[in-house]
């Protein structure tokens, strides 16, 4: 095997782990979403979380983990529309926002 065939093999496992790792958080999301609208009963629009951003971040150790942001669109009346976001550092759930226009409620954990 040449070095380009080994150097192409490897960006595909990247990219075949950063899609499989993609996958896991959104669904992360996904759920943390479903969870925080039914808490505060709103409606989550679509079914769906949305990515916003993807960008390399340090946790508290001081280790390089990437962190997603994802949006996600509810109702609390079933009329409108409002837009609420998490973000993931790694496999953690770092900030929450969802609430009513007047009382916006952001959870942040550590």
């Amino acid at each position: 095997m040449s070095l380009f065939e080994i150097s192409v093999l490897v960006v595909l496992a990247a990219l075949g782990w950063l899609w499989f790792d993609s996958l896991k958080a959104r669904e992360l999301a996904l759920r943390a979403a479903r969870e925080a609208c039914a808490a505060d009963g709103f409606m989550l629009l679509d079914d769906t979380v949305a990515i916003a951003s993807l960008k390399p971040a340090r946790n508290d150790d001081g280790r390089l983990l990437l962190q997603r942001s994802y949006d996600f669109e509810y109702s609390d009346t079933g009329n409108n529309r409002i837009t609420g976001g998490i973000v993931l550092l790694g496999h953690r759930i770092v900030m929450l926002n969802v609430g009513s226009r007047e009382g916006s409620n952001v959870y942040t954990l550590h």
